[in-house]
């Protein structure tokens, strides 16, 4: 399993992978326990740390004594699991104790394959440019600290081998277990990884089925908990995800994370599980094999189960290449979509919680680059929206005028009409403009390089700023302007 918020969410490439780290602090809650149980902390983020770990010789003695319970214990679990969910087991699973730092070597080494420096530059350089992080920020070390906190077990379905960890309390093993051997009943069934990665390059839609594999292993853990009671998972009406994970100021890592990368490490399992419960509602656990036949292809689908139901698919949004615009001194970093659940982390940045779901819940699609100037750095961000209707196009650019700026508190030059709105900052021009139900933004760049990208569009051209341009006043106004329909 991986999918990298497109930060992401914007797009820190917070990886969710195929390994399942688990960080357990000491003196958590109980709730909090069973919810880091299952947390997915793999980025390519700590890659470059890969060549300084070593594994460590395995600790024979500790292992001769705890390898045959933990056996009989996850063959007992695997059984388990296997009557919750209707999954037989189709193939052996290798079980096996590893060392701290084994699992940390091997975690490091996936995590090195997975995202090359290049790569995982461009995802960080993305992600403060939509202002999920703070710029600087050491995206590197933060996910080595995640990772090496606490790691407890695993699940790695490129060998169909389950690990736990061999200083692990053998009473905490079995959620662990729970949840870890239901993606490998999965995984025998679907075929996981491939299944994950046959999103790609859509890294909104691979978030999406993410989620629904942690959602489903949450639900299953959920009843696993649940076994002797006469209940499941389906006959909680009211059940509130949010009660797994308590408060994650517990874990002195998140503790001090940016509030995005909590929330892209919440969102495949809380919002996973809210749509595997769901799912699961009526049918129960024979309906998962549908999912994966049918799976979501949008992070919306996985907020908003209906969507899911009613088969909404996002429209496809283009963007027009800027390389011959911008000229040789210019590359593309990146470019991607954001989805429901990546937007919403943007505008919450600098909205008001509700304001932000709100705003995120009117998406229809999107699309952004980032292209980078090979000598200064500096950054060139396009945005591309299309909203459900007018209306919301209209509130989009009323409250992310309001965002941007107080994303750029020094401005000056600012020019405002019904549907455009620019201003300049130290470095260059910030640029949104509105056509029916669809907005675009550009930020970083010149009124030239803006004027040839809406040509590119085919988009009308966007109002002149007179020569003597105002100061800039102290808030947006909330305007509106003509409902006039572009080609997407």
């Amino acid at each position: 399993m991986a999918a990298c918020v497109p930060a992401a969410a914007g797009k820190a490439r917070f990886c969710y992978s195929d390994l399942e780290m688990i960080p357990i602090p000491k003196r958590t809650p109980p709730a909090l326990r069973v919810f880091l149980a299952c947390l997915t902390l793999c980025s390519g983020a700590a890659g470059a740390y890969a060549q300084e770990s070593s594994v460590a010789a395995p600790r024979a003695s500790s292992r001769a004594a705890n390898n045959a319970e933990f056996i009989a214990a996850a063959d007992e679990v695997l059984q388990q699991m296997s009557e919750i969910t209707g999954l037989k087991q189709l193939a052996p699973l290798k079980k096996s104790l590893r060392s701290r730092e084994e699992i940390r070597a091997y975690v490091i080494k996936q995590m090195n394959e997975e995202k090359n420096p290049a790569e995982r530059y461009a995802d960080a350089r993305t992600a403060e440019a939509l202002g999920l992080l703070p710029q600087g920020f050491d995206l590197d070390a933060f996910m080595v600290n995640v990772l090496t906190e606490q790691i407890e077990g695993l699940y790695d379905p490129k060998t169909a081998e389950f690990y736990i960890a061999d200083w692990s309390p053998f009473e905490e093993q079995r959620m662990v277990m729970a949840h870890e051997l239901t993606h490998a009943l999965e995984d025998q069934h679907f075929h996981i990884e491939a299944w994950s990665r046959a999103a790609r390059p859509n890294e909104d839609a691979e978030l999406a089925r993410d989620a629904v594999l942690e959602g489903s292993a949450m639900a299953a853990m959920v009843d696993y908990l649940m076994l002797g009671t006469g209940r499941s998972l389906k006959d909680l009406p009211e059940f509130d995800p949010s009660m797994l994970i308590g408060d994650l100021g517990a874990t002195p890592t998140l503790k001090s994370a940016p509030p995005f990368l909590k929330d892209a490490l919440i969102f495949p399992y809380i919002s996973g599980l809210n749509f595997s419960a769901a799912v699961l509602k009526n049918s129960g656990w024979p309906a998962l094999a549908n999912v994966f036949e049918n799976p979501p292809v949008s992070t919306q689908q996985i907020l908003h189960p209906a969507a899911y139901k009613t088969g909404k698919i996002p429209s496809s949004v283009a963007l027009p290449p800027l390389e011959k615009i911008l000229g040789k001194d210019w590359a593309k970093l990146d470019e991607n979509i954001l989805g429901e659940f990546g937007w919403k982390e943007v505008f919450k940045q600098f909205l008001d919680d509700d304001r932000a779901k709100n705003l995120a819940s009117a998406w229809e699609s999107d699309r952004y680059a980032l292209y980078e100037q090979k000598e200064t750095k500096r950054l060139i961000l396009v945005t591309r929206l299309h909203l459900d209707s007018d209306e919301h196009a209209a509130r989009f650019f009323g409250q992310y005028s309001e965002a941007l700026e107080k994303k750029y508190a020094n401005r000056s030059n600012l020019l405002r009409r019904p549907n455009f709105f620019q201003f300049d900052t130290a470095d260059s021009g910030v640029f949104l403009f509105c056509f029916g139900e669809s907005c675009v933004t550009m930020e970083g760049a010149t009124r030239n390089v803006f004027d040839a990208f809406t040509k590119a569009l085919a988009w009308p051209a966007a109002p002149q700023p007179p020569e003597h341009l105002g100061a800039a006043r102290e808030k947006t106004a909330m305007l509106f302007f003509p409902a006039v329909q572009p080609a997407l």
